[in-house]
Formats: C-alpha cells, sequence, structure tokens
C-alpha cells in the first residue's frame, strides 16, 4: 500500500479530510478540542476514561452541537471498574457514538460488542503482539505507540521500529503515535507506510483543550529532554503502569525514574482539587482548567515532541501547518476532497 493510498483509506474510512488523529487524552479531550480538530479536517476522540455515563452524554451531545463531524469516544478497560466500563460502552452505543478507541490490554469481548454495534474500533498498542491480538479481535485501526509518547505509555520500543514492525503484522491501517508534532513528522511516517498519524501533546498546548494554562505553558516552554519516563504517577492504574511527563519536583525527588511503584503503598495526600472533587499526590490526574491546588507536582503528560511546540494555538492552526507542511515535503495534497487548495 502506497503512503497516498494508505491515508486515503484512513480517510474514508474515519470519515475525516486529514490523516491527524486527536489522541483521546483523558480529562484533556473534551468537546472543544475535539470539535476543533474534527471541524480542521482531524479525527476527534473525547478522553472519556473513568467518566460517567452522564458526562459522556454531556460532552457527545455538545460536540454534535459543535461539529457534524466522525468522532470516536476513548475509554480504558484496564483503568476502568467494570461495571462503569460496561456502562460507558452501553451509553456510547446508545448515543450513536461513530467509534471507539480502547488502549492497554486487549479484551475481545470489549471490541466485539462495539463491532457487533456496527461500530468502528480503533486499538492503541504498543507492541507486536498486542496488535496481532487487536487485528483478531475485529479492530478496525491500530494505532502504534512509541515510547515517546507522552502521557501513558504500554510498551517500550521507539516509535519507527515499533510502526515498521506492525506494519509488516496486520492488514489494517495503521497510525504511528509518540512525540510527532510536526508537518515533517506526518510526512516521515506517511511515507513509511503509516495511514496517519495520532498526536496528544501537540493538541494539549491549543486554545481548545481542557488542560490548564499553566500545563500548555509548561509544553510550550519544554524540550523533549525535558521529559522523564515514571512509574510514580499511578493511582488509578495497575501497578507498573507508566508515564511520560515534564520533570517537575515529584519525579526530581525519586533519584530514579522507574522504580516500580506499587499503587497500594503510596500515601494518599490531597494536594489539588477540581471543585470538591480531590486530586492527589502520585495520581494519575492532570491539572484541568477547573482546577486548583498544587498544580506543579502533578502529572504534567508530555511527550518528546514537545520541542517543537513554541506557542499555543487553536488546534486548527496547528492542524493547518502541519498538513502544509507535509504536503509541501510530499509535493501532492493529503486530502482527495480538499485537494490542493487545503
Amino acid at each position: 500500500m502506497t503512503a497516498s493510498s494508505g491515508a486515503n483509506a484512513l480517510c474514508s474510512l474515519l470519515g475525516c479530510d486529514y490523516p491527524v488523529l486527536l489522541a483521546g487524552m483523558g480529562g484533556v479531550s473534551r468537546w472543544e478540542l475535539a470539535a476543533a480538530v474534527a471541524n480542521a479536517g482531524g479525527f476527534g476522540m473525547l478522553g472519556m476514561v473513568r467518566e460517567s455515563p452522564a458526562l459522556i452524554t454531556e460532552e457527545v451531545t455538545r460536540l454534535r452541537a459543535a461539529t457534524d463531524r466522525p468522532f470516536a469516544v476513548n475509554v480504558i478497560p484496564a483503568a476502568t471498574d467494570p461495571a462503569l466500563l460496561d456502562a460507558q460502552i452501553g451509553c456510547g452505543l446508545d448515543l450513536g457514538v461513530p467509534a471507539f478507541t480502547f488502549f492497554w490490554d486487549v479484551v475481545p469481548e470489549a471490541v466485539a460488542r462495539v463491532k457487533a454495534a456496527g461500530r468502528l474500533v480503533l486499538h492503541q498498542v504498543g507492541t507486536v503482539e498486542a496488535a496481532r491480538a487487536a487485528e483478531a479481535a475485529g479492530a478496525d485501526v491500530i494505532i502504534a505507540q512509541g515510547i515517546e509518547a507522552g502521557g501513558h505509555v504500554h510498551g517500550r520500543h521507539p516509535l519507527c521500529g515499533l510502526t515498521e514492525e506492525i506494519l509488516e503484522a496486520v492488514q489494517v491501517p495503521v497510525v504511528a503515535s509518540g512525540g510527532l508534532s510536526t508537518g515533517g513528522d506526518l510526512a516521515a511516517f506517511l511515507s513509511m507506510g503509516a495511514a496517519g498519524i495520532q498526536c496528544g501533546t501537540a493538541f494539549l498546548a491549543t486554545d481548545e483543550s481542557f488542560a490548564h494554562p499553566y500545563h500548555k505553558d509548561r509544553v510550550a516552554a519544554a524540550t523533549g529532554a525535558d521529559t522523564v519516563l515514571t512509574d510514580v504517577f499511578v493511582l488509578n492504574w495497575p501497578a507498573g503502569a507508566a508515564v511520560r511527563v515534564l520533570e517537575n519536583s515529584v519525579t526530581k525527588s525519586l533519584g530514579g525514574h522507574y522504580m516500580g511503584h506499587d499503587p497500594d503503598t503510596l500515601p494518599r495526600e490531597e494536594i489539588a482539587w477540581d471543585g470538591s472533587q480531590p486530586r492527589l499526590r502520585y495520581s494519575t490526574d492532570s491539572p484541568l482548567r477547573t482546577t486548583t491546588g498544587d498544580l506543579e507536582a502533578m502529572a504534567l503528560f508530555a511527550g518528546q515532541g514537545a520541542g517543537a511546540i513554541r506557542r499555543i494555538v487553536p488546534a486548527g492552526d496547528r492542524i493547518a501547518g502541519m498538513v502544509s507542511a507535509a504536503e509541501q515535503i510530499l509535493g501532492r495534497p493529503l486530502s482527495p476532497r480538499r485537494g490542493a487548495t487545503a
């Protein structure tokens, strides 16, 4: 499959103009950001890990009021109580959500339930074995996540090599994710044979993201070398779940960054709040627009592509710049529908 045909197939499948996906960042990828990405021609996702059906309903309703483009809802079985996961998927299906994104463990029953309802499944993975398992379970798109990614990182492989291996291992479209934030990144992975790229950090640092301005500013001021992979921000997730974050007082105090932290042994200390909801030191919660407290000590998720992000801009501008640069490098338009005027 050529770079052009792979990207066109992905865009046709997802109903977007450009092969650029918004990562389903929990708390950050809310309706405003998902709508901005979708309206700019990308593919929007709502990050709804552990969120209630009531919030999912509210977010989907507001998203649909802001765009008529397709989108996905991201939920994560490994980090969600089974009863809540069941309710989340049921809610999404009842709302007519056209696609779901899963991450971490491959849960065939969850994939089968969504596929049986005629909806699309995108599955993010960190290993070739997980890619094969997700495809066997029925996933329509595989998202290959490299160790360069911000937020939760499942695998330990550099993105370039992992993407090449997964392209050889599966037949469905493969999207690359992890430290990607520029048009050069997009062009490089399309040329490799990937059908598109997924971006998190690049969209966290936009006007529409639900991240706190402090988090956005820290990303814009960072380099890729300012990020660390650690498992200390692990409350709410399985033991050993690693995240890539900007270095802060918590990670600096560790000495070593990845130390086998057991969630059951970490103290429950309230350091911030979203309204009446406490946010604990060592939790996976990142600072949102609504958060107050010790923001510096929270999980400031960022990938190694942060060094290419210098300003906070509208999400549509970020996509337009990325697409324009990629088109110049590749010498062709990326959207068969919008053509060279994109």
